[in-house]
This record gives structure tokens, sequence and C-alpha cells, in this order.
């Protein structure tokens, strides 16, 4: 009888879900996670001896050594030998494109049992070192100092021959379909998320992992399953056309977000979370949208494009849909572009007040400058301001343990000859004390902050933060309790919007 127990014992205790810690970079996928994104499938491809299976980018090889395991199994009937149903699938169901040198190498070693398949520790014999499982180091195409492909910075990445150039094959080609010339049934994949253009993470990080997917597309498989970062929910950072893409695609049968990247991925925080979907060439209409966090799962199906952005709480948009029904302006339009006043979050001020210096507000607290160094917004220094934190509490507004977030950082309240550096946002100003303590009491509801939750994809607040949230009258003190009376919110919306944020800390910060 057929040993279908044979990559179980090959791995004991689980190589490749220890290596599923190691690294924020390129992030490898624990075997569980495989699994569900696999369960997503019809099972029946895993009993189909034609049912062909692609990872245009191979890390660990844990994605077709998962599918093997289904195909070992699936397929029992019509390969009743063993050998033979290894041979059979390993040769003409499985192949994978890896990243790097190394990482082919880890492939082969996770599917084949060998690093090098031509020899004989491999459980399928092939005649190359390669197999199926393929590596080409390919270069960048720069063009004004950017590869015109991905995106990378030419000072960074133009690099010797013995060096990695991180010029993934799949999205350094025009027609990737000439790479196996063959067409597949699926295409899955957990795909390289950003390359460094220099400026460090964040802003200072390309996103890549689209790339990915648009050229997956190109071969216009049966199925596509990847996952990635959900920023692309909100957009921004270049992705806005790839997250309008996604929206009104239609294909997009299912998707499973995890807004805490660690409830996904063990050990690992990502900006946004991350999520992986289901796209499906026959299917047009709703996806099945599933949140899970913190060990909480909610499930609605959902018409993607009914906003411009993506809004990832199930419990969220019953609540934005009554917000909206009241709401003629929003508070967008009154909050600053970065850098208000033309001082950076480096500046320096002097630690003496002059004659007519104003104050300058950082997150070492205050300084002083003269009023000819403030280069931007001039007319607003002799009005009242409120400061809101440039960075998000959190990493991008997750949750913390308690499946809670606070969303806005820091609050304050600046008067005339005040200003502030790069670390806040001003909102306002007023002309007014008491309109700027309106204008903050209505930032420190939970109402308000809950409805900036669904922008919050990467690092910064900035206007776009804003898009649900409705413009009041600025002449009295705000209350939750009020808004969610006038909005006409629901006891279970009211519950919700409770449980996840966070309250402020009473004062400014």
């Amino acid at each position: 009888m057929a040993d279908n127990g044979l990559f179980d014992k090959v791995y004991n205790p689980d190589v490749l879900t220890c290596l599923a810690n190691l690294s924020n970079d390129e992030v490898f996928t624990p075997p569980e996670v495989v699994n569900n994104m696999l369960d997503l499938l019809p099972q029946e491809l895993f009993c189909n001896p034609d049912s062909k299976f692609l990872d245009p980018a191979c890390k660990t090889g844990v994605f077709l050594r998962e599918i093997a395991k289904r195909l070992i199994t699936g397929l029992e009937p019509q390969f009743p030998d063993l050998q033979e149903r290894l041979d059979h699938i390993f040769h003409n169901q499985l192949y994978g494109i890896a990243i790097t040198e190394m990482t082919s190498l880890l492939s082969r070693r996770g599917v084949y049992c060998s690093k090098y398949p031509n020899s004989e520790f491999s459980v399928s014999l092939f005649d190359d070192a390669q197999g199926n499982i393929r590596f080409k180091r390919t270069e960048h195409k720069w063009r004004d100092g950017k590869c015109v492909y991905c995106g990378a910075n030419e000072k960074q990445y133009k690099r010797e021959n013995d060096l990695e150039t991180y010029a993934y094959e799949w999205i350094h080609i025009a027609r990737p379909e000439d790479i196996f010339k063959m067409k597949f049934d699926v295409i899955i994949s957990n795909p390289p998320y950003q390359l460094n253009n220099g400026g460090g993470s964040g802003s200072g990080a390309t996103p890549i992992y689209h790339n990915f997917v648009q050229q997956a597309k190109k071969l216009s498989p049966r199925y596509l399953c990847m996952i990635t970062p959900s920023r692309w929910f909100a957009g921004g950072n270049g992705m806005d056309s790839f997250r309008k893409e996604m929206l009104t695609d239609g294909h997009i049968r299912t998707i499973v977000d995890y807004p805490n990247a660690g409830d996904c991925f063990p050990g690992i925080n990502l900006n946004g979370g991350v999520s992986y979907f289901l796209w499906d060439k026959t299917y047009r209409g709703n996806c099945d949208f599933t949140n899970i966090s913190n060990g909480k799962k909610s499930s609605s199906i959902r018409n993607l494009n009914e906003f411009d952005i993506f809004i990832r709480y199930n419990e969220a948009v019953s609540i934005i849909h009554k917000v909206l029904k009241k709401t003629t302006s929003t508070m967008e339009d009154l909050i600053s572009a970065q850098t208000p006043f033309g001082f950076l979050t480096s500046y320096r001020g002097r630690s003496n007040k002059a004659i007519n210096d104003v104050t300058v507000y950082s997150s070492r607290g205050p300084s002083y400058a003269s009023r000819g160094e403030v280069t931007r917004n001039i007319e607003w220094i002799d009005k009242w301001k409120v400061l809101i934190g440039k960075a998000l509490s959190g990493h991008a507004g997750e949750m913390d343990a308690n499946g809670q977030a606070k969303i806005i950082a820091a609050t304050k309240i600046i008067g005339p000859n005040e200003v502030c550096t790069q670390t806040y946002l001003v909102v306002g100003p007023s002309n007014t004390k008491q309109e700027a303590e309106s204008i903050h009491s209505y930032l420190c509801t939970k109402f308000v902050r809950f409805l900036m939750m669904p922008t919050m994809v990467s690092i910064s607040i900035s206007g776009g933060s804003f898009r649900f949230v409705p413009k009041q009258n600025f002449n009295k003190i705000w209350t939750d309790e009020e808004l969610y009376k006038f909005y006409e919110l629901s006891e279970e919306e009211i519950s919700f919007i409770e449980s996840i944020i966070k309250p402020m800390d009473g004062g400014d910060d």
C-alpha cells in the first residue's frame, strides 16, 4: 500500500514551521496557512492527474510540498504504485520559480527531499539539478535610475555577479508564459512584499507584491491564490491603480484578512496586516470576505467596489452607511498637509525664547524659532490649532493584545504664536479657543477614531484618514453618546465600536 505519510515522516518537527518565523522582509509561510489557502480551491483538482500548479515565488517549497501531499492521496486510484505516482506528480504537475539561489536549494530540498533532484536521494529522479523548480539569475533593466519592471533603485540594487540582485524572474520578463510554456490550473504563492529604495522601511520601501499578482493574471489560470499585505485595501504608495483593479475585478471569490499580521504569521509585525484571496476565472459576483482578528472571525458576502477603498471590518459597513446618509461634508479638508509650518521632524529649535519668537512643538517638547523661520501657513501662526500626531498609535492602527486600538496617538491644543514640526498635523485652524476645544473633544471620541480605522493600512495619518468622518458644528464639547444617538446606531453597532476603540487618556498627550 502507498505510504501517504511520506512527507510527514521526512519532516518531524516541521522545519518549515520554524522558518516561517525568521524574516520580516520575505515572509516564509507556515504550513497551516498554506493549507488554509489550499482549502479554498476545488478539492477535485487534487484528484486530477492533469492539474498543473505553479508557485512563482518559491522560498521554502512549502506550497508545492503541501500540494504534493494532497496529490499523493488524491491520485492513488489512478496510480496505485507510489513511485509511479510520485514521478507523475513531480514531473508533470508541480512547478516553481525560486526567488534566490538559496531558496531554490531549500525549495528542492523541501519538495524532492534533495536539493539536487538528479541525485540518488531525490524521491523522484530528474535529468538535471533543477527539476521543475528553477532559478535563473535575472538582471534589472535600468532607466533613469530605476528598474522599469519593479522600481528598484539602481544605486542600491546594481550588484556584482556574486551578489543577489533581487530581480525576481517572474516579474522581470514581459511574457511570463514563456518560462514554462504551458497553461496552469492554479498559481499560488506568498510573493516578496517590497524592495528597500534606500530610505529604510515604511516610506522607504517600494511595494512589489502586486507585480506578482498582475503577472499571474497574464497567464489566465483557472485559479489564482496569493497572500499579500492588505495595504492595497486603501491604496497609497503607488497602489491606487492596483486597489481599483482588485476592487472592480469581479473574479475574486474569497478574501481572508488578518488586520494583525501576527495572527497569521506568528512573530511578524507588518503594518496594515495581511490577507489572502482566491481569484476564479469563471466566477463573477460578490466576494466572501472573512476578517480574523485576535481569534474572532467575521464573515460577510461583500461588494468589493462599494466604496473607493475597501472596508475590512464587516461590522463597520452598516455604521458607515448610517453616517454617510447624514453627512454633507467630511473632516478631510480640515487636515493639514505634512510639515504644516515647514519644520521637519529633525528640527532643533533654540532652548531659550527671544522676543517675538514662536514656540515650536515636536515629539521632544517645545523649543523656539523666529517667525521668519516659518515657511508654510504663516497666516495660521496667530490662530488656535489642534494638533494630532502624524504617526498612528501602534502598527498602522493594529489591535493590541486586548483587541483594541487607539488610532490617534497624540493630541494637543496650541494657541497663537505656537506652531509645530512635521511630527504633527494641524486640524483647523480656529479663530477661538472654544472652537479648538470643540474640535479636540470630537477627535477624542471613539466614534471619530472608529471611522478613521478603515483607512489605516500605513503608519501615518493624513487627510484621507478622515474621509468617513463627518464635519460638525464646532461650538460645543462632543461626546460619543450624542454622536451615537444622532447617527442612530444600534446597540450592537455601539458595542462593536466600544469593544475595539480605546479611550483617550483624558487630556493632551
